[in-house]
């Protein structure tokens, strides 16, 4: 396992105080109604109820939970086809989400764009993306537009280690660092690029946060698998690029506990390694942090029964939800509501 170093601000911002115990416990909860669904996405899957493939993030439900309890309802935020985590974590519920997986009428988008497209533009939450990179200067243009329009709304995009060898990357930091935009450029770097270690293909050990220097930029390498790292390292970040004083890159060490898609059972990832991922797990760091606290064992078990709970609701609930119909393929897929323009 690689070590996770302290989330020391290296960008400028002020560092802020640790959260209140009730709001630890809330971080926890929502954690744990991600890993819950995250596992309800899997079975599904094996089962034969979600059709078409899916990229589960157990393991790294702390950068998304971190991240958006740092960030403002109006920020915006773009995510991967890996983005089951940002979308609940953004206000998405786990049966709408379940739903859209399984193509029920109830579904997050309507059943049209299952695992890899969750969105939710109500909660600016833009879209996951499964073209790899593509969204980053998308991004770019949702700052610049909050630039122009005088808001100090921020823009997010998460993004994998293996986009940091996209084009599309290098593109996106250059133009946010020109024009000076308000866009946080957060790597989860879970140390694979699907099945290719991503420090075998990479010239800097540190695949985003080592390539910033290069375009000017601040940049911060976070363990990713705190969730309490992940928020004090975004919240000042965010604040900065609220202030006028433009991007910064955030990476953070994370790891999947499921292979990259589907049933891969990731028999390329040492076992050493694995184990030593797993003992990391972010829902156990933080329970051992609100331990620290005085926070009983009870307490912790019982906020992870609720979200058991409410997951499993959602799952039934999906289950009973109608098919997608058919006649609803071409509605609100373009900006009028049709596809007329197209003849």
């Amino acid at each position: 396992m690689s070590a996770a170093p302290d989330a020391a601000t290296a960008h400028g911002g002020q560092v802020p105080e640790e959260p209140p115990v009730e709001r630890l416990l809330e971080l926890f909860e929502q954690m744990a109604v991600i890993r819950a669904t995250e596992k309800a996405a899997y079975d599904l899957f094996m089962s034969g109820l979600v059709k078409g493939t899916t990229h589960l993030a157990s393991g790294q439900e702390a950068v998304a939970v971190g991240a958006s309890a740092a960030l403002r309802p109006d920020d915006y935020v773009f995510a991967t086809y890996r983005g089951h985590h940002h979308a609940i974590a953004r206000g998405a519920s786990p049966e709408a989400c379940l739903a859209e997986l399984m193509s029920r009428a109830t579904g997050l988008n309507g059943a049209k764009g299952g695992s890899m497209h969750l969105t939710l533009a109500s909660a600016n939450m833009l879209g996951s993306y499964a073209i790899v990179g593509s969204h980053l200067p998308i991004a770019c243009g949702a700052a610049w537009s909050a630039k122009l329009r005088g808001t100090d709304q921020v823009a997010v995009a998460f993004f994998g280690d293996g986009a940091t060898n996209i084009g599309a990357f290098h593109e996106a930091l250059n133009l946010a660092a020109v024009w000076k935009l308000p866009v946080l450029f957060i790597c989860e770097n879970n140390l694979y690029m699907e099945y290719t270690p991503i420090k075998s293909v990479t010239a800097v050990s540190q695949p985003a946060a080592g390539r910033a220097p290069a375009y000017d930029l601040p940049a911060e390498v976070v363990d990713g698998n705190d969730v309490v790292a992940v928020l004090q390292a975004v919240a000042p970040a965010a604040e900065r690029a609220r202030g006028g004083d433009g991007p910064t890159v955030i990476e953070a060490l994370t790891y999947r506990q499921y292979g990259h898609s589907r049933a891969d059972p990731a028999k390329y990832r040492p076992q050493e390694e694995v184990d030593a991922w797993l003992k990391h797990d972010p829902l156990t760091v933080l329970a051992d942090r609100l331990k620290n606290e005085g926070v009983s064992e009870q307490a912790i078990e019982e906020r992870r029964t609720r979200a058991q709970e409410l997951v499993a609701a959602a799952v039934e609930a999906a289950k009973a939800a109608p098919p997608a119909d058919e006649k609803t393929a071409l509605t609100d897929v373009w900006a009028d509501g049709g596809a007329q323009w197209r003849t």
